[in-house]
């Protein structure tokens, strides 16, 4: 530690020795006993000058880093105070130990001198500290953005790494023959093959963590198609609370293929609402709702809590937030929807501020069959939660792309659902508001999860029809938008994600058959009762309207009055409650009159 603190001192020393000299000599051309003389006590005034002002300043006490900005920055400003003070004294004395001249050209080299030093140490040590070429693996990078950049330091300063960057590929024209920390722009992608041979790079890792998923899929091809392996960094919505390094590298996965979108995010309008803010999210132990908790916990509310049915799934997305994962944290709420009155009880207690209504059942073919089961939890269970939100100042309900012009029970429901919480928000002082988005990739019971376990049971992997669309979207990215838009939804309306084009599910299982260790078959079952051959994200008559958010459409929403459905059984048979279902989503005249009243 002590040589961090001398060795700079004796480097400046020498460089205000050197400099004054070669002022001096520029000066006269030659040197006699007098100008010697006079050059020695000039520099050693100049040493003394330099650590008085550099002690001032913490430029010899170890505090920065060699040639980092701030050191820079510091003897650049000490150089030029100490030439200052050297040229004061010189003029002051009647006779000149140097000529006038001499503390400015001497100051000068001095500074260069003083900089090239600190600058060749500095590449040597970060030459240093690079992965070994006998052990670590060549790679090149794609992307020499910000993300590129922060994974290639990550890299460069890894002495035990696994991967050496050999060269970066970039489709910025702009960044051709750039050298990034030392690491060259070798081309563009058309170039990934020539440059894989010419590197004997084997590994290509795609570093731009906030791409579409369509440029994940070509640079995948082209890569694995020169036979190199392809690796990935995680998208910026997984990415929240650190930036990427070389330990986020990770292999391929069929989210990354097909559902990354570029998001933009307004991080002070949703620390706005949360920050501070006592938020309630039902649903909390499912897919979306356990990513909501996480996200949400990011932004420092005042109380995070997290109400579930299942006891399992809320211990499960409490040891995601806290590794003791204690259960008997009033955090944790263990409820029901369905109880009316526990539900008005923990409202009453617990006063949430904020609240994401996640829970629901999900799953299509099931509630086909039983349509009581969607109309007790989807529906009165959301109007349980509705009427207990006396006082909350935003409510955003969770609703599906299937509830756009709905055909099956679940979109009948959470039509209903939306249509409710538009009712809610011409009778309450809160915001209250729907966000609705597609399929969600990773999420419980998934077509993801369904084909990952047929593909681990060896396949065949089942496919309904081969023309089936479906929007996708990951978790971490449909929550990230879910929570921007609810910073920006007006009362009673439903946002509309973005979810980019629709995907054929048959692409999808021929993306996850391509990852997978053995050959799997695809075979073809046809639809079942109440799906569509493709999903659509705005209904009849709704207008794709985007006032706020490129990515974030804004539709309104007829009211339901919550009378029509209190008056309703449950209990009826089957085919009986998925008619009245469908009856509740076509607005009536009295519902719009009240929609224009309110």
């Amino acid at each position: 530690m002590r040589h961090r603190r001398i060795l700079p001192l004796v480097v400046d020393a020498a460089a205000w020795a050197a400099g004054l000299l070669i002022a001096v000599l520029t000066r006269y051309g030659a040197l006699n006993r007098d100008r010697i003389a006079g050059t020695v006590a000039a520099a050693l005034l100049a040493v003394v000058l330099q650590a008085a002002i550099g002690h001032t300043r913490h430029l010899y006490r170890g505090r920065y880093r060699y040639a980092s900005f701030d050191e820079v920055r510091a003897v650049a400003a000490t150089t030029v105070a100490t030439g200052a003070g050297l040229l004061v004294v010189d003029v002051l004395l009647s006779r000149h130990p140097v000529p006038a001249s001499a503390p400015v050209v001497g100051g000068a080299v001095a500074l260069l001198l003083m900089l090239g030093f600190r600058y060749v140490l500095r590449t040597y040590r970060s030459r240093r500290q690079r992965p070994d070429v006998r052990t670590a693996t060549p790679v090149l990078l794609f992307g020499a953005g910000e993300a590129g950049i922060l994974l290639l330091r990550s890299m460069l300063h890894d002495r035990g790494g696994r991967y050496l960057p050999v060269g970066m590929i970039d489709d910025d024209p702009h960044k051709r023959r750039l050298h990034v920390l030392g690491v060259p722009v070798l081309g563009s992608r058309l170039d990934i093959p020539a440059v894989l041979d010419r590197t004997g790079a084997s590994v290509l890792v795609f570093a731009v963590a906030n791409a579409e998923a369509e440029l994940v899929r070509d640079i995948r091809d082209r890569a694995v198609g020169a036979g190199a392996t392809f690796k990935v960094v995680p998208s910026v919505s997984e990415l929240m609370d650190h930036p990427v390094a070389v330990d986020d590298i990770r292999d391929v996965q069929v989210t990354d293929l097909l559902g990354r979108h570029q998001i933009d995010t307004d991080l002070h309008a949703i620390a706005g609402y949360l920050t501070g803010k006592r938020v309630l999210v039902t649903g909390a132990g499912g897919s979306i709702g356990s990513e909501l908790c996480r996200q949400i916990h990011h932004f420092h509310p005042a109380e995070l809590m997290m109400l579930d049915r299942d006891e399992t799934a809320l211990q499960a997305v409490q040891l995601s937030l806290d590794a003791r994962g204690r259960l008997d944290d009033p955090a944790v709420i263990l409820a029901d929807l369905r109880d009316a009155e526990q539900i008005r009880t923990i409202f009453r207690t617990r006063r949430p501020q904020v609240v994401f209504h996640a829970a629901a059942l999900k799953h299509l073919a099931l509630l086909e069959r039983h349509p009581g089961e969607a109309f007790k939890t989807n529906v009165l269970g959301t109007l349980n939660v509705l009427d207990a939100a006396e006082h909350v100042e935003r409510f955003v309900n969770i609703s599906t792309d299937k509830a756009a012009d709905p055909t099956s029970v679940l979109g009948y429901a959470k039509r209903v659902t939306e249509r409710l919480t538009a009712w809610t928000a011409g009778n309450r002082p809160g915001t209250f508001l729907s966000v609705r988005f597609g399929n969600v990739l990773g999420s419980r019971g998934s077509v993801f999860t369904t084909f990952s376990a047929q593909i681990a049971d060896g396949g065949p992997v089942t496919v309904t029809h081969p023309d089936v669309t479906r929007y996708f979207m990951t978790t971490q990215e449909a929550v990230h938008l879910v929570i921007q838009a609810a910073a920006i939804g007006r009362d009673g309306e439903a946002l509309v994600l973005e979810m980019g084009e629709p995907v054929r599910i048959a692409e999808v299982a021929r993306q996850m058959s391509q990852l997978a260790p053995t050959p799997v078959t695809i075979r073809y079952t046809g639809l079942r009762p109440g799906e569509k051959l493709a999903e659509t994200l705005f209904g009849a008559g709704e207008v794709d309207r985007r006032p706020f958010h490129p990515l974030i459409s804004h539709v309104e929403v007829p009211p339901l009055d919550a009378d029509r459905i209190r008056r309703l059984r449950p209990d009826a048979d089957p085919a009986t409650v998925a008619a009245q279902l469908a009856d509740l989503c076509a607005a009536s005249p009295a519902d719009l009159w009240h929609r224009a009243a309110s």
